[in-house]
């Protein structure tokens, strides 16, 4: 039981949780403005630049259930600080990188921070918040991730245009540093009564299932789909994800819970979470190369543009976080999704001629797409389940984005590489974002068919999802 809470502990809890999910959101968007920059300045080849993303992306995938077992082990409060440590340092390290390895490796650490970080923020608010309180605190703190998310393209771009791409991991350290001592100093810890035992092997088996699948696909753009470590990485990570299942059963405390699967409105959330990070999402990285290396904007005037769609989301977000609570949220998913490849489709017909300005109407209707997306599909992680599950149900669903995002950045990577120097990169990028929409069409399908209002558990904690929401997209 946790003994109650002063106000002055509750402000200083909902401070130290604001301060480390800005930060981690901030650092997912504000990246993608400098990569041209980090890739020029460390002389970097493209795969490298597309390893700085998914690197990120696949520690935090991999280590966002443990850490939340882990937190049940050893303290919330202690795996949230540790993580906090660990996400600044690695921030750090990021910016002094002397070559895109060690950058590589430093932002798969600046992920495992992450994981640990946005596995225990909403616990922590969770225990120390109730009733109405509960509901506020959770309004602040999505407000908090949905401003860091739009304001990233943006400050990346100032930092990077005015001083240097370095100062967008650098400018963690204070935050970080005054997060921590906050948490160590005011939080209080808090450990239940069941813990949740690591799950060791299915954790090595899905790390490394991942790993190799995005292996893979990164490296077949440079050695083609048929070499054989491209062909041995696929082989492996295919080997790996199918026994992952057959591991998981075997453990007396999976930490994917495989009967969550046996609920069909809980596959279309995965679904919708894979298509939603893998279609537009996916997609910024090339849309910020096309802008810089095509357009000749720089990192602000890039970021400025992409802002646009940050900007959009947040129009629908909250009306939609609101709305998932009165109809059925297959509607608000699944057309939020077709509107999503919509706006990729409207995208499209670039050429060697086109003005960036082409882009906006396309911009505009995909953010407003995912905006409606967001809310409700945290509301369908964690409201198919009980209480007592929802971390998991919401940690499985980060993960579906997570994978989404990693996968989709390898795999057009490759086939970018294939097409560009036969067809130029405008070409190439509208055959992209065709690949993007119809991933984005096909998630909006599965949502249609999938998603049950039956399914929902009539007391699931609904209270979490507008806080998720706003920071589903980036994370």
């Amino acid at each position: 039981m946790t003994s109650p809470h002063s106000e002055a502990h509750k402000r200083w809890t909902l401070l130290a949780v604001c301060l480390g999910t800005f930060m981690l959101l901030l650092d997912v968007t504000i990246v993608v403005v400098a990569l041209p920059d980090i890739r020029t300045s460390l002389a970097a080849g493209f795969s490298s630049v597309q390893w700085t993303i998914d690197a990120y992306s696949l520690s935090l995938a991999a280590v966002l259930l443990p850490s939340g077992s882990l937190a049940d082990l050893l303290g919330r409060r202690r795996v949230f600080a540790a993580g906090l440590v660990l996400f600044t340092l690695a921030s750090l390290l990021c910016g002094i990188a002397q070559s895109s390895t060690m950058l590589v490796v430093f932002r798969a650490v600046q992920g495992i921070g992450g994981a640990a970080v946005f596995a225990t923020s909403l616990a922590l608010l969770a225990q120390t918040f109730h009733g109405k309180e509960r509901g506020t605190a959770f309004a602040v703190w999505g407000a908090v991730a949905g401003v860091s998310t739009a304001l990233g393209p943006v400050l990346g771009g100032l930092l990077t245009s005015g001083l240097d791409w370095r100062w967008i991991f650098l400018v963690n350290l204070p935050i970080g540093i005054f997060a921590v001592a906050i948490t160590l100093t005011r939080v209080q810890e808090f450990r239940p009564g069941h813990a949740r035992r690591l799950d060791v092997a299915g954790f090595a088996v899905f790390t490394a299932g991942l790993v190799a699948l995005v292996y893979g696909l990164i490296e077949a753009s440079s050695r083609g789909w048929g070499d054989g470590v491209v062909v041995g990485s696929l082989v492996a990570a295919a080997v790996l994800l199918v026994s992952f299942p057959v591991v998981e059963r075997r453990v007396a405390q999976p930490m994917f819970d495989l009967s969550l699967f046996r609920k069909p409105t809980f596959v279309g959330g995965s679904i919708a979470a894979f298509g939603m990070n893998g279609s537009l999402y996916g997609m910024f990285l090339y849309l910020i190369i096309y802008l810089q290396n095509v357009q000749g904007y720089d990192a602000l005037g890039s970021g400025l543009r992409l802002a646009i769609i940050t900007a959009a989301a947040m129009v629908t977000a909250i009306p939609a976080g609101r709305l998932s609570a009165h109809v059925n949220v297959k509607w608000l998913i699944g057309p939020g999704l077709v509107l999503v490849g919509v706006g990729l489709m409207l995208m499209r017909g670039l050429d060697a001629s086109s003005e960036w300005t082409h882009l906006i109407p396309g911009f505009i209707l995909a953010g407003l797409g995912s905006g409606l997306v967001n809310a409700p599909l945290a509301s369908t992680a964690v409201g198919v389940v009980e209480p007592k599950d929802a971390g998991m149900a919401s940690g499985i669903n980060t993960t579906f984005r997570q994978v989404g995002i990693a996968t989709s950045i390898a795999a057009l990577g490759s086939i970018l590489a294939s097409r560009e120097p036969k067809i130029g990169f405008p070409v190439a990028l509208d055959e992209l974002l065709l690949v993007a929409a119809l991933l984005a069409f096909a998630a909006g399908a599965a949502s249609f068919l999938l998603i049950r209002q039956r399914d929902f558990v009539p007391h699931g904690p609904a209270v979490v999802v507008e806080a998720e929401s706003a920071a589903g997209s980036a994370a």
